[in-house]
């Protein structure tokens, strides 16, 4: 065991180190572009709503595998030629904004109207009441479940080994299929997740204090 582990360990280390690097970009990306298609649909013209519903629906209602699939082998059908991580990343942040977009919108859904109206009556801006009033209590009930979400794309990373993205999966498929041992790799992958998901866990929950201990001052 030990000497497998001497072996294969670069090669682990490398695998995490880019499964760790795809989930950070494709999940603040997909956040970003999630709370864009928010504030588009929440403050743009109505008609804008039908475009992004459908948006959402279909990526929440089809498979992340079946997306990555389209992207990276169908995309040079139209031109799109990427990079098996580039694919990875792109399809992790298209794949995560449908879901960080309805997660913000019930967010946003639960910011009392009362302090809305107030700041329209006093002449503040869309832009003021959303940076201003919007987001930070948005951010407070929206956390848990926007956590919750980053947690499950980790989940999602492993799919990037089906285009041959080297990352955590696919340096411990390698393993296997060259040593033929499997309760190693798979144990060594589960306790990587598991560290993973804990230390997203603790990061959360300190967002989630300072978030409400900075409400709490404003008041």
């Amino acid at each position: 065991m030990l000497e497998t582990l001497h072996r294969y360990g670069p090669d682990l280390l490398t695998g995490f180190g880019l499964t760790i690097f795809s989930w950070l970009l494709g999940t603040a990306f997909g956040f970003v572009l999630g709370f864009l298609i928010e504030i588009a649909r929440r403050f743009g013209p109505r008609a804008l709503g039908y475009p992004i519903r459908a948006y959402v629906e279909f990526i929440r209602g089809t498979p992340f595998l079946v997306q990555l699939f389209v992207l990276y082998y169908g995309g040079p059908l139209i031109g799109l030629r990427l990079d098996a991580l580039p694919a990875g990343i792109l399809g992790l942040t298209i794949y995560g904004s449908a879901y960080f977009t309805e997660i913000l919108r019930a967010g946003f859904d639960a910011v009392p109207l009362g302090q809305i109206e107030a700041a329209r009556a006093i002449g503040f801006r869309n832009s003021t009441i959303v940076s201003r009033i919007m987001v930070p209590v948005m951010m407070v009930s929206a956390l848990p479940a926007l956590v919750n979400f980053a947690i499950i794309l980790t989940k999602e990373t492993v799919i990037l080994s089906m285009i041959t993205v080297p990352e955590i999966m696919f340096q411990t498929q390698t393993m296997m299929s060259e040593t033929f041992a499997f309760v190693t790799p798979i144990l060594i992958l589960a306790l990587f997740f598991w560290g993973f998901v804990e230390a997203i866990s603790r990061i959360g929950r300190r967002l989630e204090r300072r978030f409400t201990h900075y409400l709490i001052d404003r008041s």
